[in-house]
């Protein structure tokens, strides 16, 4: 538990600070955040036009385009890698850094999955389940909150560091939290950015009050606002004036226009001796210790531009903006009606900004969803057009999705496989929407986590006695035994061969080819030799064409061939000692391809999940394996790199019915090669290659 004393080490009591266990090593040395940069791969591009295609190709080969084109970013990842792999790029460069973290030891990354309804059935089919995080989302957590406060406060501060590291001299973070752990927060934020930039604590009425028998009802989140140094961009936000006050105060009439008005002196305390103070038909300000006071942005709105004070009060008066008392004597006041009087200053307590209902046109369906009227104000008071945004827990994509429609650059990161496909589509959703990339750490994090397991060693032996050791350890979290005297077959389970993909490769048609190869030869040669035509084939990451061609070689081999892939659970020692990791079957996919001159047309027909942390009473309610795709998106002519999103239909509240067809019309004859990406309701993707012929 975290206290505020220190522990058994040698920290310098040269000022007041909040100690936990794990804040400083044996040495009495701080211990920091992880510092390994490791590359970005782009999964997927989306809304991209052709010749922005061709420019980014450019871009990432290093051409002249490298310093001009932007593109947004969606990161799938781990903060703990992701925040340190954008330093290199990025440190001082953030202008606006909104976060959500975890706050509660009760939360965890589990979410409602919905199956939509069958349109072909009568009744409503429709239905939710939970969806169980995953043993790497379990990491994540476990690592937040494994050893209570304490691991959080690390957790925290290691992420401050990094999030500092990456604003701008003029930047902003905000950080949402609630009364668990805002306190605490706070006194780390303090030691990062320094208590002089501590600038609010704002206090958001998040819901209407709750019944509690023992406490008063929690109604509040609070968001801590620092900036990087004492002045960070600010844009000074007002909010509409009260009715009741407007009500109260604007009582006359104007005989002119029947608009509410409430007149207001023209005149300021002291006595001026320019035009100021001279007298204006006969009413002279000085005899009563006054001048003439008129408002400039009034009179900038009405575009009154007069030599003297005494013109621009003639042109007031034309204007029907002066109000003349019925007494003969009185005061003439200047009329201000509504719309001229400037909104209050946006105070430190919101109440103004309701929750996302259940009914909001906004609400993607995700439990920690924020309503972008939040976001809205936070990114207009901190930033720019054009500045750049951050969001490592980006959730449902709020922060994105306000960051595109006002015209900020924008980075969005989470853990969640789920989070990531939400956020796609609600940033599809956007009219307009400007290109951006979908990106992960991949095959880079792999080679850190395998280099530290297994060894880093540069010389020819040692690096096959670590692919040994590599492939060794998959086989046995896959339950199978080790076998030698091949090069592509490893192993063998239940008869079955067993082939270990590469840590930082996919699986490739060549490589089924070779297995296929050299899994004709060992029939009959040995101990070791094929009991059964099964191979399995693990493998984290497998190439676009694989499914079609991979089943004609093996088919036609007389080899039944399974692609499993090998999950991101092996890299968390816990989840291997306590034996939860479980290899899953890729998802099928079956496509109708009609070609007709340069039309060709694609429909869906078939998809086959595989069971992955999916009830089974879930399984048995599908009727149609279409409740199953949530999102399928086109790459119409695909060069062997990234996927790039040309078309995409996907289901929303508004409309859950999904278009199974799609059709492209090329504008060249030749052989075109098209992927097809499936995205299923739990945010796993499935893509499926096909070769076309346009003439």
């Amino acid at each position: 538990m975290a206290e505020a004393k220190p522990q058994n080490v040698s920290v310098s009591p040269t000022r007041t600070e909040l100690i936990w266990a794990g804040k400083y090593d044996a040495q009495g040395r701080r211990v920091g955040p992880l510092r390994v940069a490791l590359p970005f791969q782009t999964v997927e591009t989306v809304n991209e036009s052709a010749q922005e295609r061709q420019l980014l190709l450019l871009r990432e080969a290093g051409g002249e385009y490298s310093a001009k084109e932007w593109r947004n970013r969606l990161i799938w990842g781990d903060k703990k890698y992701v925040l340190p792999s954008l330093l290199p790029e990025f440190a001082g460069k953030v202008n606006l850094i909104y976060i959500d973290p975890p706050f509660d030891t009760g939360a965890d990354f589990s979410f409602t999955a919905t199956v939509p309804d069958h349109p072909e059935t009568p009744e409503d089919d429709s239905f939710s389940f939970t969806k169980e995080p995953s043993i790497i989302e379990h990491k994540a957590y476990r690592d937040t909150w494994g050893r209570g406060l304490d691991s959080y406060l690390q957790w925290f501060y290691e992420t401050a560091v990094l999030l500092h590291e990456l604003l701008h001299e003029t930047g902003s973070l905000y950080v949402h939290l609630d009364w668990h752990v805002v306190h605490y927060v706070k006194c780390v934020l303090d030691e990062v950015f320094g208590p002089a930039n501590g600038l609010n604590e704002i206090i958001w009425k998040r819901t209407h009050a709750h019944g509690a028998s023992d406490k008063f009802g929690p109604v509040h989140d609070s968001i801590l606002f620092y900036g990087k140094s004492e002045k960070p961009t600010w844009t000074d936000l007002r909010i509409p004036n009260d009715p009741e006050y407007l009500a109260k105060h604007f009582t006359q009439v104007d005989p002119m226009s029947g608009r509410r008005f409430q007149p207001i002196s023209l005149t300021g305390a002291g006595i001026r001796h320019g035009d100021s103070g001279k007298p204006w038909r006969g009413i002279n300000p000085t005899k009563v210790g006054r001048h003439w006071a008129l408002p400039g942005r009034l009179l900038s709105k009405l575009g009154i531009k007069a030599a003297s004070v005494q013109e621009c009060l003639e042109a007031l008066d034309k204007a029907g903006m002066i109000y003349w008392p019925k007494k003969q004597d009185g005061t003439p006041r200047l009329k201000l009606f509504p719309e001229d009087v400037e909104g209050a200053a946006v105070p430190d307590l919101w109440t103004d900004i309701p929750p996302v209902s259940a009914q909001a046109t906004e609400r993607a369906g995700y439990p920690t969803q924020k309503p972008e009227a939040l976001l809205e104000r936070i990114i207009k008071a901190s930033s720019n057009p054009g500045d750049l945004v951050l969001d490592c827990f980006v959730g449902s994509g709020t922060t994105a999705a306000v960051a595109e429609k006002l015209g900020r650059r924008w980075i969005a990161c989470d853990l969640s496989r789920f989070a990531i496909h939400t956020t796609r589509k609600r940033l599809l959703a956007i009219p307009g929407v400007r290109p951006f990339v979908v990106q992960n750490l991949g095959k880079y994090e792999r080679q850190v986590w395998a280099g530290a397991e297994f060894g880093d060693g540069k010389g020819k032996e040692e690096a096959a006695a670590r692919q040994r050791a590599y492939i060794d350890f998959i086989l046995k979290l896959y339950q199978a035994k080790p076998i030698s005297g091949y090069t592509w077959l490893h192993g063998v389970k239940a008869g079955r061969l067993v082939h270990v993909g590469a840590v930082d490769a996919p699986v490739s048609v060549g490589d089924v080819t070779n297995i296929a190869a050299e899994f004709r030869k060992a029939v009959g040669t040995g101990k070791d030799a094929p009991q059964t035509n099964g191979v399995d084939v693990l493998g984290w990451d497998f190439a676009f064409e694989l499914n079609e061609v991979a089943k004609q070689q093996a088919a036609a081999a007389n080899i039944q061939m399974r692609f499993l892939r090998i999950p991101r659970d092996v890299m968390d020692k816990r989840a291997v000692e306590q034996g939860d990791v479980r290899f899953f079957e890729l998802a099928a996919l079956g496509v109708e391809v009609k070609t007709r001159g340069r039309t060709v047309t694609l429909r869906l027909k078939d998809f086959v999940i595989p069971p992955d942390d999916v009830p089974e009473e879930a399984r048995r309610a599908v009727k149609h394996w279409s409740q199953w795709i949530d999102y399928w998106a086109v790459d119409w002519a695909n060069q062997g790199d990234t996927f790039h999103n040309q078309w995409q239909a996907y289901r929303t509240r508004k409309n859950p019915n999904l278009e199974l067809e799609t059709s492209h019309v090329y504008a060249e004859p030749g052989d075109y090669t098209v992927v097809v990406k499936v995205t299923d309701i739990l945010g796993n993707d499935t893509t499926k290659t096909v070769k076309v012929r346009v003439r």
